[in-house]
């Protein structure tokens, strides 16, 4: 088979008759996959025509560490070596997961009590919102089950993870007849996005726009019933996915005051804004809020190997315990707390602090965005600029007073990402924005060649945009409000 297979079939061909079947994209596609086949000095990966590239997005927003972290691949071969497998299950477990549990507790800067772990991100949101009804069943509230979820978050690809997901791309195709969206009844109460370029009013202020915001949940809380319907809000700190969406000011610390005045738990996704990925170890501590549960996954080992988290507060905890008093929490994975994962998961927690990384992203990020921002200024091409720590996009537009996007057909946003790769760079094209968030182990000297690649990029994307009829002047200032250095 394997000789028949190799002489007739190419197994990675993008068409019929190749088994591999690409994340996000066609199952039939019309060109050849890009294929990457190793890792370089920290932030560059190779791929299979010997082109050096440096990794502008790590990977999925997630080698936080880089590659080539000769620690992690150690912590990984001794603990195959030593128990390569055991559960979770029934109270028992192995050592290498109760001391990561203990050093994640810890880690994290908020009180908890529990953490469970999970295969990823989408588990791990899919876990916390069954903790938050499981736990609302204990304390006697069964019909306390609402979740508010925001246009544009990206929770995960799980029915539920999913559907709590703002995104329509990921909706599409899954529902119930004559549905675009999955089949979760009323469960999901939406909330507005809270992308001040796209979504403020005219002559909305950020704090005034952060505040109508605030009002926008508590009058949806009312909407679906009050404090006894509405269970859990899910929330990125920075939306991701969705299109690198730094909220405004002050936008957590009102949404929190409300949640709190019904009872309503917060559970903050960090899959993308966790262990520094915004400056500070998780996202909530940048906006200034305490979760009441707490998702992880991607940078917990740095990508190296699958695993997820959700970190549940004392409170939550408690009604978790007395839920199961009687019976069982009849929840779990049987790769959670693999073996393998945690060891590394933890040999990443001490590179973390001893790499200081914290310390690193404050002092990069500046270099970024501030260097970024000056390459855009001029660049009628480019609308808005927004970000933080060291995670970034600028939107591409036609006019900039306008703020009128270029028409989907144009496909600017994959001009451009395609652009950088010519020139050596990795990023991530949603639509017209261009995202970046590369390892944060970089130094300037990479955040210079950044910069050098961005600018080619650039200049060929708007060189592109004027043969197709389009120059927009840059005499409108580059929106730069959410750049949250």
């Amino acid at each position: 088979f394997a000789r028949r297979l190799s002489s007739k079939v190419d197994v990675r061909n993008e068409g019929k008759g190749s088994p591999f079947l690409h994340n996000f994209h066609k199952a039939y596609p019309l060109q050849p996959p890009k294929v990457h086949v190793r890792g370089e000095d920290q932030i560059y990966v190779v791929d299979e025509n010997n082109n050096r590239l440096l990794d502008g997005l790590a990977g999925l927003w997630s080698v936080n560490l880089g590659y080539n972290q000769e620690r992690l691949v150690q912590a990984a071969a001794n603990q195959m070596r030593k128990l390569p497998f055991y559960h979770s299950f029934w109270n028992q477990g192995h050592s290498i997961g109760y001391e990561l549990a203990a050093k994640m507790k810890d880690f994290i800067p908020f009180p908890v009590e529990k953490i469970m772990f999970t295969s990823g991100g989408s588990d791990a949101n899919d876990s916390a919102i069954k903790l938050v009804w499981y736990y609302n069943n204990a304390l006697g509230r069964p019909n306390k089950k609402k979740i508010l979820a925001r246009e544009k978050a990206y929770h995960g690809v799980t029915a539920l993870a999913a559907s709590c997901s703002g995104l329509a791309s990921i909706h599409k195709g899954f529902g119930a007849e004559g549905k675009a969206d999955l089949p979760l009844g009323d469960a999901i109460v939406r909330l507005g996005c809270p992308h001040q370029y796209r979504f403020a009013q005219p002559g909305e202020t950020e704090d005034a726009f952060a505040a109508r915001l605030a009002q926008e949940v508590e009058d949806r809380i009312v909407a679906a019933g009050g404090a006894d319907k509405v269970a859990a809000l899910i929330g990125e700190p920075l939306m991701g996915a969705g299109g690198v969406m730094a909220p405004p000011r002050g936008y957590w610390p009102k949404v929190q005051a409300v949640l709190r005045k019904y009872d309503v738990l917060l559970i903050s996704d960090e899959v993308v804004s966790g262990f520094g990925r915004l400056g500070p170890k998780f996202g909530s501590q940048a906006y200034g809020v305490v979760p009441d549960l707490m998702t992880m996954a991607k940078a917990i080992t740095s990508s190296y190997v699958p695993m997820g988290a959700v970190a549940i507060s004392p409170k939550v905890a408690d009604g978790i315990a007395l839920g199961s008093k009687d019976g069982l929490l009849g929840h779990g994975y049987t790769f959670g707390a693999h073996p393998v994962a945690a060891a590394v998961a933890s040999e990443c927690l001490d590179l973390y602090k001893e790499l200081k990384i914290e310390e690193n992203v404050s002092a990069r990020s500046p270099e970024l965005l501030e260097g970024l921002r000056g390459l855009c200024k001029d660049a009628g091409i480019v609308g808005e600029i927004r970000g933080r720590g060291l995670i970034v996009a600028i939107e591409l537009v036609q006019d900039r007073a306008t703020r009128a996007a270029f028409p989907a057909s144009e496909g600017m946003g994959n001009f451009m990402c395609d652009a950088a790769r010519r020139h050596g760079l990795i990023v991530r094209a949603i639509g017209d924005v261009i995202a970046m968030s590369p390892p944060l182990v970089i130094t300037s000297d990479g955040i210079r060649e950044i910069l050098r690649m961005f600018e080619l990029a650039l200049k060929e994307t708007q060189a592109h945009a004027a043969s197709r009829g389009f120059s927009p002047s840059a005499s409108t200032p580059l929106f730069d409000a959410q750049l949250q250095l």
